[in-house]
């Protein structure tokens, strides 16, 4: 199956051309502040692309999911959302995960440690494909500042299970893809630093 691969588009999809394939998979920051009409309208262009399958997590700006979860998750009605849950297309398990180290007051904080290691812990061992939204330690991490602000223990816990890839943003710099101990992880941030929509679409096959 052709995978594609993107994430943090800020409301910038209507500018992608992602062409088509099996499954689409966006990583969260779809959105700008998590606005109804902003989920709506990308609601809109997922229902225009050429995927049999569209599978999406929310980011840190996805505020509407953090807070009214049940009513945002209804408008987002032409795709799989997945929070602290997984699908199986085709033998394939993808899980999804939004939450990253407390960053500033924005959606899906949790304090590193203990808090944040607990939803680790729900990463099934057989996952193929694991989608969060921030990157784990010292991959796809380094901001313009070069400070590695990567999750430790979503590295640990990506190291026990070893899934075939993950794919994750946040970290607008960092677009691009490494191969490690049979993972290969891939920040599909589209959006760069200045949030413009010009970092790398990445697929993939499995």
């Amino acid at each position: 199956m052709k995978f594609t691969a993107i994430s943090d588009t800020h409301n910038k999809h209507d500018s992608l051309q992602v062409g088509s394939g099996d499954i689409l998979l966006h990583c969260g920051d779809f959105s700008g502040r998590g606005e109804e009409k902003q989920i709506i309208d990308f609601n809109n262009w997922l229902g225009e692309q050429d995927f049999k399958h569209k599978i999406v997590i929310a980011g840190n700006h996805d505020f509407m999911f953090e807070r009214e979860p049940e009513k945002a998750q209804n408008i987002l009605s032409n795709a799989t959302y997945l929070q602290d849950s997984y699908t199986v297309i085709e033998g394939i398990k993808i899980y999804g995960s939004p939450w990253q180290p407390w960053f500033h007051n924005w959606a899906f904080n949790l304090h590193r440690g203990q808090e944040i290691a607990q939803k680790w812990k729900l990463i099934p061992e057989d996952t193929d494909i694991l989608l969060t939204h921030g990157p784990p330690m010292g991959i796809g991490d380094l901001t313009n500042r070069k400070e590695h602000v990567g999750c430790e223990d979503l590295l640990k816990r990506v190291q026990e299970i070893k899934p075939k890839f993950h794919c994750f943003g946040h970290i607008h710099e960092e677009n691009g893809s490494w191969e490690e101990d049979g993972t290969r992880y891939i920040n599909a941030s589209i959006c760069n630093f200045d949030y413009k929509p010009k970092n790398s679409i990445h697929t993939f096959e499995l």
